[in-house]
């Protein structure tokens, strides 16, 4: 391969810093990063819609846990169930088999979207709230934690791409790849992806709807986007495990195309559905005497 074509040598130091034998990699920053702007944007969406923040806090605690346990067991159960199987509690703990600290490596976004959509269904059906309403929201907000998350990959020399001619591909300078192997930035592409995708949702959402989305509508476009990208993205990454590579679409692939259907059955029915816009108007507790 001709290394003038391939200009990134990328040998940023997954660890920013270290606290005696403790380390904080870059991936974990980005990842709180990401919730710590999804949580902005939703205060905003919340604020307009006259929600209070007592409410806004409950509920963004516990979807942040519903994630972490999606993105956690999504990964071993879609690609290393039988390492579930053998340690269960090292995939619910970040230490390994010698309970030595590691931190969560392994997350799936397949498994974090299940555990959401669950979450909101349990939420919303307990709190007689639509919803759709409350995923319309959460969708606008979902983009930017995906971003940042991705942008923790790159950082991690992790889920990199294919073999690649192309001038911005990158060298990760993995121990596997023989010196001068350049690969797709795939991080990066999806990275970009869903940022753009979360900037057209906050204009959409403050600009043209004004707060009055039809049901459906930007959880459509958010679902159908980030998994339909993903699909395509996928053609460009390695394997993500040894038995992906026998296959015509590898895992993610496969579980990118049933939640891309869901998004474009909710995208038809905001449009198709001449449906009240849904709101909420939060209960208000009772005053003491």
């Amino acid at each position: 391969m001709n290394s003038i074509l391939a200009f990134v040598t990328w040998s940023v130091d997954p660890v920013a810093f270290s606290i005696g034998s403790l380390q904080v990699r870059w991936y974990g920053i980005l990842l709180a990063t990401g919730f710590i702007l999804a949580y902005l944007a939703l205060q905003k969406i919340f604020k307009k819609e006259n929600l209070s923040q007592k409410l806004l806090d409950h509920f963004v605690i516990w979807t942040i846990v519903w994630t972490i346990v999606g993105l956690r067991l999504g990964h071993f159960l879609f690609y290393e169930p039988e390492y579930l199987i053998a340690h269960p509690l090292q995939v619910l703990l970040p230490v390994d088999e010698q309970w030595h600290f590691i931190g969560y490596q392994g997350l799936a976004s397949h498994g974090a979207a299940i555990a959401i959509l669950i979450w909101l269904i349990y939420y919303t059906w307990t709190r007689k709230m639509n919803f759709c309403w409350l995923l319309d929201r959460v969708a606008i907000a979902v983009p930017i934690a995906a971003a940042f998350v991705r942008f923790g990959n790159l950082m991690n020399h992790e889920i990199v791409g294919s073999i690649a001619n192309v001038p911005w591909a990158f060298d990760f300078m993995l121990a596997e790849d023989p010196a001068g192997t350049f690969r797709h930035p795939s991080q990066l592409y999806e990275s970009l992806v869903y940022l753009t995708l979360f900037i057209i949702l906050m204009i959409y959402y403050f600009k043209f709807a004004k707060g009055n989305v039809p049901p459906g509508r930007t959880s459509g476009i958010m679902i159908t986007t980030i998994f339909a990208s993903r699909f395509f993205i996928e053609f460009l990454k390695a394997d993500q495990v040894a038995k992906e590579a026998d296959m015509v679409l590898n895992i993610g692939q496969r579980l990118s195309i049933p939640l891309t259907l869901l998004g474009i059955c909710l995208l038809i029915y905001s449009i198709v559905k001449k449906e009240k816009i849904p709101h909420y108007v939060e209960p208000q507790a009772p005053k003491k005497n």
